[in-house]
């Protein structure tokens, strides 16, 4: 290989996340942990460059960004996705006025690259096919400003990611990747239009290959498939790659437990459940959206019209998955009545991960260009739903209404007597896994003694935390470490949602 290419020095960096739904800030401490998960795409794309280039990873949730490392780099890579992007164009501002060129890719690039002209270099979409051809121009000296896929590569091609450029244990989850793409087309959803919607998948000697890797690096715990719908090959994964992943998790004594996202009709399938509780699969989010059947035919929800989604929930997990699900307030359909009936749908079925957003507008979306057409957008959003400055647009209900019907959803779901009964009615449903069961830590009790300060001595909603702890103990005891750690997550969802 060229002396030049051998020579390349390489900063990676992940911006900040604002503090949102799935950041936990607030709660990290009480593990040891620093983030909660690392950035898969960097890692992947380290594994793509030539292995004598010299790499460091900068991850800002947690390490700051220092000018020596900046200088020190030939070329500073930044991947991040649009609710990084107050911190990645920080970056970019910071790096250029050191006079280093930026390589931009990921989400925030692929659907806003218009905005980043001012970028040297910009990867438009997957990048497998396009860093090569980044490589090579780097030797021959011909490197251009856009690098932008002609299609979506096949995800073979996609090498296992580098887990010695970080450090695992600042993580309270790894990642791994079985597809990419969804076969459904939610108007408000970007997947589309970033990954396709004909999955692709790896083979199974690459999800072993993963596995193996991540194995290797000494990590024992969860492990996060971030698949945008990871059912969306129902056959192959029951005909060849969960029956592969049940075969190693056997083999190696179930070091990990999985969790993912998921389509709702995940729940009519009682042989693939039962793959993936076999497979050590726990949790499961799921885009619920809306229990009103005119809110999901305007986003195209079709996969959970006609159905009874509050027993699909119960179905699931009966199955021993955890539904963590996605809430959406704002369509055109939305009358004044949608934010007690999410209310009571929430509470219902039971999901303590309750996600409440208000709709936005992503960039290239279908709801994006209706709404643009109809001149109804107000501003870009910065893809926190969680957050109200995120409204991007004028809801046909009017913007007072809208607000003061999601701050009563947050207001009332996670009040301590709420949220407290919700995990009461998750327990008495949920089948908890008898196998690949998580070895005591000594964080694990830590957070149990902190739960007991912070949750039953010094906070307001004392009384609901001992009434479910000493319910669990009695009626459930085997589920109690499910009471304690959801009430711990509570600490996060309440400082998330303090909205007044």
């Amino acid at each position: 290989m060229n002396e030049n290419i051998r020579k390349k020095k390489i900063l990676m960096v992940y911006p900040k996340y604002q503090d949102t739904f799935w950041s936990f800030k607030k709660i990290l401490k009480f593990i040891n942990k620093k983030s909660a998960f690392p950035p898969l795409g960097l890692l992947t794309v380290s594994s793509m460059l030539p292995k004598e280039w010299d790499k460091k990873l900068v991850d800002m949730n947690f390490e700051n960004l220092r000018d020596e490392d900046i200088l020190w780099a030939d070329y500073i890579f930044i991947s991040a996705m649009i609710v990084q992007k107050e911190s990645a164009d920080e970056v970019i501002e910071r790096v250029q006025k050191l006079n280093k060129p930026v390589v931009c890719g990921g989400p925030l690039f692929t659907t806003g690259w218009e905005k980043y002209l001012h970028v040297e270099h910009l990867f438009i979409g997957e990048a497998e096919d396009t860093l090569p051809v980044f490589i090579n121009d780097i030797n021959e000296k011909t490197l251009k400003k856009e690098y932008r896929a002609s299609d979506f590569p096949k995800i073979e091609k996609s090498p296992v990611p580098d887990w010695n450029l970080i450090d695992i244990d600042k993580y309270n989850s790894l990642c791994i990747q079985f597809s990419r793409g969804c076969p459904y087309n939610c108007e408000f959803c970007d997947v589309v239009k970033l990954n396709g919607r004909i999955p692709r998948t790896k083979t199974k000697e690459q999800l072993v290959d993963e596995l193996d890797a991540i194995y290797a690096s000494g990590w024992r715990g969860g492990v996060f498939f971030v698949d945008d719908n990871f059912i969306g090959n129902k056959s192959l994964l029951k005909k060849h790659h969960l029956p592969e992943l049940i075969e190693w998790q056997k083999e190696k004594h179930y070091p990990f437990s999985f969790n993912t996202q998921a389509s709702i009709n995940l729940s009519d399938d009682g042989k693939l459940m039962e793959l993936m509780n076999d497979a050590g699969f726990t949790a499961v989010f799921v885009g619920i959206e809306t229990p009103d059947p005119l809110g999901l035919k305007e986003c195209g929800k079709y996969q959970n019209q006609n159905r009874d989604l509050v027993d699909s929930v119960q179905k699931l997990q009966k199955a021993g998955l955890e539904v963590q699900g996605g809430f959406i307030v704002g369509f055109d359909s939305d009358t004044l009545s949608i934010f007690q009936r999410q209310i009571d749908f929430i509470q219902k079925s039971g999901i303590v991960t309750a996600m409440v957003g208000v709709l936005n507008a992503l960039p290239k979306t279908r709801l994006y260009q209706r709404l643009k057409e109809t001149k109804r957008l107000i501003q870009d959003t910065n893809a926190n739903n969680t957050s109200l400055l995120s409204l991007n647009f004028t809801p046909k209900m009017g913007k007072e209404n809208l607000i003061e019907g999601y701050k009563k959803i947050i207001n009332t779901i996670y009040s301590p007597k709420s949220y407290y009964e919700r995990i009461k009615t998750f327990i008495s449903n949920y089948k908890a896994p008898q196998k690949g069961l998580q070895k005591l830590k000594w964080h694990h009790i830590k957070a149990l003694f902190s739960s007991f300060w912070i949750l039953g001595i010094k906070d307001k909603g004392r009384k609901y935390y001992w009434k479910l702890i000493l319910w669990s103990l009695f009626k459930h005891p085997r589920k109690l470490p499910y009471a304690i750690g959801f009430s711990i997550t509570g600490i996060h969802f309440r400082s998330i949602f303090t909205v007044s």
